[in-house]
């Protein structure tokens, strides 16, 4: 990877995102910390980034607009977010059941919930990188937190 094929920053539309507790909040946060400081990204047969990251959600689909360093638009893909329901569905329920466990449960069973947590969330990055194949070149932990922040688009509406 060379320092050009990377995230610079990343702007989430308050718009459309969702109304949040304070435990997917900090997901969040985390997710956007994490992805500023370690990732692969670049897109296929076009100029070079580094790139900012504009995230939004239209109806049932996500907005990526793309820009380089300067603010020049480079280019938007819009992705149909059907394909997520199912994964975002099943992930929500077991962060809600894993982050009622860290209050309530022993840490055997935290950490149980926390693998099938874990298992759901690479489930729908590897959704991600699917769909973003031949558009985008990214690796899984950058996916990851992309999907993360999906999730946190895709819970409004």
């Amino acid at each position: 990877m060379t320092s050009s094929e990377r995230i610079i920053a990343v702007d989430i539309d308050n718009e459309t995102l969702s109304a949040a507790g304070p435990d997917a909040e900090h997901e969040r946060r985390v997710a956007i910390f994490d992805l500023l400081e370690d990732n692969t990204f670049s897109l296929e047969g076009n100029p070079a980034g580094p790139y900012k990251l504009a995230l939004s959600r239209q109806d049932n689909r996500l907005i990526m607009q793309i820009s380089n360093e300067e603010d020049v638009h480079l280019h938007t893909f819009i992705l149909s977010l059907a394909p997520f329901r199912r994964i975002v569905k099943d992930y929500f329920m077991i962060c809600d059941s894993y982050y009622d466990a860290i209050r309530n449960q022993t840490p055997n069973q935290i950490e149980a919930i926390d693998m099938a947590r874990r298992g759901i969330h690479n489930e729908g990055s590897e959704l991600l990188a699917e769909r973003l194949r031949g558009k985008i070149d990214t690796d899984f932990d950058t996916a990851r937190r992309l999907f993360t922040l999906i999730c946190a688009l895709h819970a409004k509406g």
